[in-house]
């Protein structure tokens, strides 16, 4: 469809949405559909659980977050489970600001912008829609025309409960242009719009000289005060600031922490009994979640301040963290490179990989616990099978330290490196090598980190070289073997056979001859040396092996390659072992004859073809594994 042709949809489709009628009208609407009464809180809450929500790992997984944020599952979770949810539901905690704390590029504003723009799409649904008092300039409840005395009546009719009062605006417009018939007052749908400042509003400090608190709560208009001869008059003050704008909806409060004290002091009224002062006027209601956002270093700064004690209990700290794992490290890289004029360029695989095991390992913290090293760490929090830790080793390093994630290399650091390798890199495609060197190149050019540091991310660079090394010596290896998977799950059926033969002092048939043979030892122990099983220690491995295979058949699964991290390993290394030497030999030499050069054509065709290369990455990768077996 032609852009054009979409501008007129959407403005068609607005046009169907947009309604207007009387207050009376407006009744026969929230009988039929409570929920567009909602709170602010309730709202927002509603919009995020309508997205979806998975369960994983115990982990409730909040999809509406789920394409934009990375990694954060458990402060997501906390957020909406410890704020949100409890706010929607009229509990105290909507009574506090939500302060975003988190080291930088964490991921703060992208959270509030989701929100923002979240909301301005939910106000547009039957179920986020939106009613307002027509013509009033902070888009006011029209519930707030039911008088006080009869609120409860009215609660014990609807189940819905009315909280704030008529601002001083549309008190004298129910007066003036009604003549105090609440039933004929003239209500309208809205939509929330950030860029014209509808429920949705945007905060800024700025130099504390010159910035009014008129900004947050709106100005006398001094024009019009000659007409309607008093400044106490609402139609001579302007409901624009921003907590008049945001009302309904939420305010988004930029670096809250360094503003002057007079503008917290106005949110202390406005998050406890939701109201405001402006003016001359009485108490203004207002119905909005506030959200703000800081770094730890301002927040300690904060509350170590003695005159800041009030606004503690008025605030709701959540920790946005760093992300610990690798996967969704790449996904953020991956993201930002999208979003670029260079996405086109080609990276080849595990590059990202490589440069996102440096960061994570940046952030995390050695354990205590013994035997568990940062590389360990890292693969746990990733999800991958470690053998001798389960669920439980997970959740206790996690609980740890909870402080994990607050410090470290942050991801705009690692794009800045990885971009300005794009720029510099004539040929279009970048190695893992290249990022990693442009990183290290980085640490001297980087004005925050300290000379302790930057050996420590140094040694961290090394450990994420040594890794790739790894994972770029498997890749070679498995495009040798046309099916490697196949090959693997051969080798293993073989040794499981074996095994099975042994332990329980069974012969094996000769599959060709029919004839009784006893169990292959070579076999076996060539396997389970590549792991360091000892000959003491080799009939204990193999019952355990039988062990955890009667263990998969009692629960009705069946037993897979990777079913075993040790035996998984032990299976890999040795097809790799008896292929070494032919990897080595093709890959390194300088003259290769025509079976060789036969052999380098398939595996690049394969890289290309399986793996995700491109020919320059796929020669590239080639010529370093040879170089890393000749060593």
């Amino acid at each position: 469809m032609d852009i054009l042709d979409r501008v007129k949809q959407y403005r068609e489709e607005e046009d169907r949405l947009k309604w207007e009628g009387s207050f009376a009208e407006y009744l026969e609407l929230v009988k039929e559909r409570p929920n567009i009464a909602q709170s602010a809180h309730s709202r927002v809450y509603e919009m995020i659980k309508q997205a979806g929500v998975k369960e994983k790992d115990n982990r409730k997984l909040y999809e509406f977050f789920g394409n934009e944020i990375f990694g954060l599952e458990s402060a997501i979770e906390r957020l909406v489970e410890e704020y949100f949810h409890p706010a929607a539901k009229r509990l105290d905690v909507r009574k506090r600001i939500l302060l975003l704390m988190g080291p930088v590029s964490g991921g703060k504003s992208t959270i509030v912008t989701m929100l923002k723009r979240g909301l301005e799409r939910f106000s547009r649904t039957d179920e986020g829609a939106v009613y307002a008092i027509k013509g009033c300039p902070m888009h006011e409840d029209p519930l707030h025309l039911i008088p006080n005395h009869l609120r409860e009546d009215f609660f014990k009719t609807y189940g819905i409960r009315i909280e704030g009062n008529l601002s001083p605006l549309n008190q004298m417009r129910l007066e003036q242009e009604y003549n105090g018939k609440i039933e004929e007052v003239r209500v309208e749908r809205i939509f929330f719009s950030e860029d014209k400042r509808v429920g949705i509003g945007t905060f800024s400090p700025s130099d504390p000289k010159s910035q009014d608190i008129a900004d947050l709560t709106g100005s006398i208009d001094f024009s019009t005060i000659a007409e309607f001869g008093s400044e106490s008059d609402p139609r001579a003050y302007r409901f624009d600031g921003e907590i008049n704008k945001a009302n309904r909806g939420m305010m988004e409060f930029q670096e809250m922490l360094k503003c002057d004290e007079k503008f917290l002091w106005l949110l202390l009224s406005l998050t406890q009994e939701g109201n405001f002062k402006a003016g001359r006027f009485a108490l203004i209601s207002a119905d909005e979640l506030i959200v703000a956002h800081t770094n730890e270093t301002e927040y300690r700064t904060f509350i170590s301040n003695k005159k800041n004690e009030a606004l503690h209990s008025r605030i709701i700290v959540m920790p946005i963290p760093y992300n610990l794992k690798v996967s969704e490290e790449e996904r953020i890289y991956e993201k930002m490179i999208q979003e670029s004029d260079m996405a086109h360029v080609h990276i080849a695989p595990h590059a990202l990989r490589a440069a996102a095991i440096f960061s994570v390992l940046s952030r995390l913290k050695e354990s205590n616990k013994q035997g568990v090293d940062l590389i360990k760490k890292l693969r746990l929090y990733d999800g991958e099978s470690v053998e001798g830790y389960n669920q439980v080793d997970l959740e206790e390093l996690r609980k740890e330290f909870p402080d994990e994630g607050m410090s470290g290399i942050d991801p705009r650091y690692v794009i800045n490196r990885i971009s300005s390798t794009i720029i510099r890199k004539e040929e279009p495609s970048i190695h893992a090598l290249d990022v990693l060197r442009s990183l290290k190149d980085g640490l001297d050019q980087h004005p925050s980190i300290s000379d302790e540091d930057k050996e420590k991310y140094m040694n961290y660079i090394s450990i994420a070289r040594k890794e790739y090394d790894e994972m770029a010596k498997k890749e070679v290896q498995k495009a040798f073997v046309y099916s490697y998977e196949e090959s693997a799950k051969t080798l293993m059926e073989n040794y499981l056979d074996n095994v099975e033969a042994f332990c329980n002092k069974t012969k094996l048939r000769d599959p060709l001859t029919d004839e009784e043979m006893n169990p292959d030892e070579k076999l076996m122990r060539s396997i389970e040396e590549q792991i360091g099983i000892s000959e003491n220690a080799k009939r204990s491995f193999r019952e355990e092996i039988l062990i955890r295979i009667s263990a998969y058949a009692r629960k009705g699964k069946r037993f897979e390659y990777n079913s075993h991290e040790r035996l998984r390993e032990a299976i890999q290394k040795k097809l790799f072992a008896d292929l070494k030497d032919i990897v080595k030999i093709t890959t390194s030499s300088k003259t290769p004859d025509e079976s060789q050069l036969k052999k380098i054509n398939e595996v690049i065709a394969r890289l290309i073809d399986e793996y995700g290369y491109n020919s320059i990455s796929a020669n590239e990768l080639l010529r370093y594994v040879g170089s890393l077996l000749n060593r």
